[in-house]
């Protein structure tokens, strides 16, 4: 009888600091689709996401476990299935494009644009209800300086605003139980509001 050890998969690849540096600038790809049910907007992505091609994709990010514990997605799915939310009525896009290793480096004008480029493919694509993850970032780009978590009064034609905790691991103020409280509510609201 043998004793060989289990078969262990070989961990994921990741980057180096190099590879890193070297994703500055890229961009990835909207998951998106027309009359959505909820569109999840990043600030933009960070260099780790447009290293792997995949929206949320560092480690410590809080996305996809608030989606899974929001009762948002049947299971944990990895950033590698990102596309599996189309079936689910949710898609992601970026309120800027370009990765950059913090959103602090984007600049004020760079996010007003962000905006308006936002507001058009909410036009065109029309989901029931824009998630903006990040407070701060949404009172520069809508100019709503006052802005809270929740909901928003304005809308993009017939599409709800609301705002959510950015699930950056660099955000401390929120636990994972803040996550899952937050997205289910916006989840809840986006199923029960009338297209």
């Amino acid at each position: 009888m043998s004793h060989r050890p289990p078969h262990r998969a070989a961990p994921a690849p990741r980057p180096d600091a190099e590879a890193l540096r070297a994703a500055a600038g890229r961009t990835v790809e909207d998951v998106i689709a027309p009359g959505l049910t909820l569109l999840f907007c990043g600030i933009n992505p960070g260099l780790y996401t447009a290293w792997s091609g995949h929206h949320f994709a560092r480690p410590g990010n809080r996305f996809w476990p608030a989606l899974f514990a929001a009762g948002i997605t049947p299971r944990l799915f990895a950033p590698s299935e990102e596309h599996e939310l189309l079936a689910l009525g949710c898609g992601i896009t970026n309120l800027v494009p370009r990765a950059s290793a913090a959103a602090s480096e984007l600049g004020t004008d760079e996010i007003r644009a962000g905006a308006e480029r936002l507001r058009a493919k909410v036009l065109h694509y029309r989901p029931r209800v824009l998630a903006l993850l990040g407070v701060t970032v949404y009172r520069v780009a809508f100019g709503r300086p006052r802005a809270v978590l929740g909901p928003q009064p304005e809308t993009i034609g017939d599409t709800r605003l609301w705002v959510l905790p950015n699930p950056s691991g660099l955000n401390a103020h929120h636990r994972p139980a803040d996550f899952a409280r937050l997205f289910a509510e916006v989840w809840q609201a986006a199923q029960e509001r009338t297209p």
